[in-house]
């Protein structure tokens, strides 16, 4: 499975920014996409997660009612839109999968990740 993530950018706080992530390779139809973050200094975390085949969702406390995951099927791309962003939400923001039906959000239950892009957020 490749991904392939864009959507970073600089932004003041309060702006939203959407990021994508495509997928290709041999995903089948039983998996998750996820992203993750982190921050210059810290450790890898997670923000979001949506699982393809019953698209249920899972957030990160951080990010709950100001962050949402969507996915569109035919382009087997996930989005995360971000709104109200704060300047602690800056980070490189990675895409993730994993090849199974459940969420998990350690970084460790992920296999293929895409390549990060950044988030920056002014205050």
């Amino acid at each position: 499975v490749q991904l392939q993530a864009s959507g970073g950018g600089l932004v003041q706080t309060g702006g939203s920014l959407r990021l994508s992530c495509a997928a290709s390779g041999r995903t089948g139809s039983s998996y998750v996409l996820a992203w993750f973050r982190q921050a210059p200094g810290k450790e890898r975390e997670f923000v979001a997660a949506i699982s393809w085949r019953s698209s249920m969702t899972d957030y990160a406390d951080s990010v709950k009612g100001r962050f949402s995951i969507s996915r569109d099927n035919a382009k087997i791309t996930v989005y995360l839109q971000m709104n109200s962003l704060k300047p602690e939400d800056t980070a490189v923001y990675y895409c993730a999968a994993r090849t199974a039906l459940s969420i998990v959000v350690t970084s460790q239950g992920y296999r293929y990740w895409g390549q990060g892009t950044l988030v920056t957020v002014s205050s």
